[in-house]
């Protein structure tokens, strides 16, 4: 194993922001505290956002020096620079400790702010339509990266109402560290955001979502479709060709039957592609009998990119049709563009240089 991966999987487990309290009630009883010392730690961490572990106060000194010497930390990534375009949408530049580059996304709609999480350095899914999936997978954030994000846009900003995990990365393939990020922000004594405020995102890992269905806490979930031809969505996301619609679909249906709760398809619309009223008719017919709504996305391109977006005389027409099938569907018109911080281009400043 790479020396690099090595020292990211040893300051994970040092890492006491990222543990969930539970893991941290069983690591100070290890030590010889009291439970109530976990509360501590989580609270002064995920809530006052200390950096050290001598600020945690309530902790006696013994007990601190203690945890210094074991080598445990409270990682935090870095600021590095924000931009903002003119329709209020914020893009943020953060470094991780090993020097990977991440970008997260403030949006404002209508005095409610919702933020959009990256979950990987680079992505392994390939899209042809998105600016990160064209940047080499560099590693999995952790579930410390992941609300160090929430936490420093809060603190820059102000408070967060929703949080979707569709920014930088494919959520599911990150399964682990993303589920212990939702139980971390999650939890009374940290953050508190309530699941029905988070949205996770896949490109329709079938596994991730089965696994996605038999967890504890129980985010939304959006699947981003993009074509309901088998064949175009191959060409379109190469992840497909191992995640084939039926098996995509069954995962869906098992996903609802178990939580109950409605599915959100993101469709991204490019010219000529995948805008067609006969593209909506086969979208109609794959998702009939979901309880489901569609998020139609008009296609913001990016250097290099092969796509062009949809006239949006056609991506009205489109949803008219979904809609006269009793589908319920909202367009998504371009936000942040003048800042590459769209759906499917994050990262597009830097696709020459990372």
């Amino acid at each position: 194993m790479p020396a690099g991966i090595v020292a990211i999987i040893n300051g994970m487990s040092n890492d006491l922001k990222n543990k969930p309290r539970k893991e941290l009630t069983d690591l100070v009883t290890g030590l010889g505290q009291k439970p109530y010392s976990a509360d501590y730690v989580f609270s002064f961490i995920h809530q006052k956002h200390v950096h050290n572990i001598d600020s945690i106060t309530p902790l006696s000194k013994t007990f601190r020096k203690q945890l210094n010497d074991l080598g445990y930390t409270i990682s935090s990534i870095s600021f590095l620079e924000s931009q903002t375009d003119p329709d209020g949408t914020v893009k943020y530049l953060f470094g991780l400790p090993d020097g990977n580059l991440i970008e997260t996304v403030r949006l404002n709609d209508n005095g409610r702010c919702t933020v959009c999480l990256s979950t990987q350095a680079g992505c392994r899914m390939g899209c042809l339509f998105c600016a990160t999936g064209q940047i080499q997978f560099k590693r999995n954030l952790t579930a410390a990266e992941i609300a160090d994000q929430v936490y420093q846009i809060e603190a820059a900003a102000g408070p967060i109402d929703n949080l979707v995990y569709m920014g930088m990365g494919e959520p599911l393939d990150n399964f682990e560290e993303v589920l212990r990020s939702l139980e971390i922000l999650g939890d009374p004594k940290g953050r508190f955001l309530g699941m029905r405020h988070i949205t996770v995102s896949t490109c329709g890992l079938a596994e991730g979502i089965e696994r996605l269905t038999q967890a504890p806490l129980q985010p939304r979930l959006a699947v981003s479709l993009h074509a309901a031809d088998e064949h175009l969505r191959r060409r379109l996301m190469p992840v497909a060709r191992k995640e084939a619609l039926p098996k995509l679909l069954n995962a869906l249906r098992n996903y609802q039957k178990k939580t109950g709760k409605r599915i959100t398809f993101e469709y991204c619309m490019m010219k000529d592609v995948n805008d067609s009223p006969k593209d909506a008719a086969k979208l109609i017919q794959l998702i009939r009998g979901l309880k489901a709504n569609v998020n139609l996305i008009e296609m913001n391109d990016f250097p290099g990119c092969p796509y062009q977006a949809s006239p949006q005389v056609r991506i009205k027409t489109f949803a008219a049709i979904l809609e006269k099938a009793g589908i319920e569907t909202v367009i998504r018109f371009k936000r942040g563009r003048s800042i590459l911080a769209a759906c499917g281009q994050l990262g597009a400043q830097r696709l020459k240089t990372i």
